[in-house]
């Protein structure tokens, strides 16, 4: 089976790139995080009629992806994106709770547009902080590129570098290293996600973060060679990790 997943993770597999490349088109989420197949709208109850529904098992994946992938996976270089809602609490207070949903409904509806365009998976949608996955078997072999392009897409989702300004303070991090990846749980409910170091220090990363900055592992900021160095000192690590600082203008 760990075959299967490295083969699934690091070469990738036609068929689940050709209906990702086809749901993303039809606008009707929430999705399944792996295939982005819709479960919402009209598109998500014609492809509930053919086989395509949420799963018993996970809510955020579709029947197709989530049983027919046993439990387990693999350990391959991932790139992973944290991005997070600046002062989301005294947001929540000043403009009331149904506000508040909204605006964070419209922020979950850009990032998550963003994320599909370069063929991430987006792994959560929790409170205020998206996370997502670039495997390089789904994102292709410049994973790691796209999920520093994806944070800076983001980020001028929201408005950083246009004339009217942001809508939404967003800090994002990203960073990128062997973990493993796969189908995570009991037999009963299952979750597809990343685990390991590189997931926690790219959500250190992402606390380092301003709003409207990316801040990415040194290592991932090849097309950025002037971009502003940081050496951040994060929780859990005992050595400096040395960054680079992005923004969207």
């Amino acid at each position: 089976m760990a075959t299967e997943w490295d083969k699934l993770l690091t070469e990738g597999h036609r068929p689940l790139t050709m209906v990702r490349h086809t749901f993303r088109l039809v606008p009707s989420a929430p999705r399944c995080k792996v295939c982005a197949n819709p479960f919402g709208g009209l598109g998500g109850r014609l492809f509930a009629a053919a086989g395509w529904r949420r799963s018993p098992k996970n809510p955020n994946l579709c029947t197709r992806c989530c049983d027919s992938m046993a439990p387990g996976g693999a350990e391959v270089d991932v790139a992973v994106l944290f991005a997070d809602v600046r002062g989301s609490t005294g947001l929540g207070e000043r403009m009331g709770v149904t506000a508040f949903a909204e605006l964070l409904n419209r922020f979950y509806a850009v990032a998550t547009g963003v994320l599909l365009r370069h063929d991430a998976v987006v792994d959560k949608l929790i409170g205020d902080e998206v996370m997502a996955l670039f495997v390089p078997g789904i994102a292709g072999p410049d994973y790691r590129r796209r999920a520093v392009q994806a944070a800076i897409d983001l980020l001028r989702g929201v408005g950083y570098g246009t004339a009217e300004g942001p809508w939404l303070e967003v800090g994002v991090g990203v960073n990128a290293g062997v973990a493993f990846v796969g189908n995570v749980g009991s037999e009963g409910m299952t979750d597809f996600t990343a685990l390991g170091d590189p997931v926690n220090l790219a959500a250190r990363l992402q606390g380092e973060a301003a709003a409207g900055q990316v801040v990415v592992a040194a290592d991932l900021a090849g097309e950025f060679p002037d971009a502003p160095a940081r050496v951040c000192t994060v929780r859990g690590h005992e050595a400096p990790v040395d960054c680079r600082v992005l923004d969207a203008a």
